[in-house]
């Protein structure tokens, strides 16, 4: 298009807008301390301009930077962008929002936002049933060989034999 008609909008006064997402932003992962790190472009934008909100998993920079009303000049160009702004960024791990720091220098923003590290979650989730009138489950909690197991003291569904012969059957469930 711009081949055809060149900068004509430019040249009537009606600036054209980018076609990618303002401000800039990059976001990096570093891994000592574990922490995303958001660093957005914001030449011109007065710090008491700019908000930041953490949401979970997201990061919200929002904020406007003032346009120039100098009277009289007439624009050949109008590049730089002006006005509010918003950008939601979504983060690939849980943040700790209570520790994000930004700082504001040289015309740049960086949030270092922490993550919040989770060993791996398991534990053994014991199973519920009907309880028979001795206070044992099914057959006395005995299999029908006398209550031995084979195979290291665990049966196929996961219980375990204890001292005295009684079954305790658990699950065992990861991640969650």
């Amino acid at each position: 298009m711009d081949e055809l008609f060149g900068d004509a909008l430019e040249r009537s006064g009606i600036p054209r807008r980018r076609v990618g997402r303002w401000p800039a932003v990059d976001v990096t992962y570093a891994s000592d301390p574990p922490r995303a790190i958001v660093t957005a472009e914001l030449a011109g934008v007065r710090t008491a301009d700019i908000e930041l909100h953490v949401e979970g998993r997201r990061l919200i920079l929002a904020g406007r930077r003032a346009s120039p009303s100098p009277e009289g000049e007439v624009y050949q160009q109008i590049e730089i962008e002006r006005g509010a702004f918003r950008r939601v960024l979504e983060l690939g791990a849980d943040v700790d929002a209570d520790q994000v720091r930004a700082r504001y220098e040289d015309g740049m923003l960086r949030v270092e936002l922490p993550l919040l590290t989770r060993g791996p979650r398991s534990r053994a989730v014991p199973i519920e049933g009907p309880e028979e009138a001795d206070g044992q489950h099914g057959n006395g909690g005995r299999h029908g060989d006398g209550g031995r197991l084979e195979d290291g003291g665990r049966d196929q569904a996961g219980g375990r034999l204890e001292d005295g012969g009684r079954l305790e059957s658990h699950r065992r469930i990861e991640g969650g």
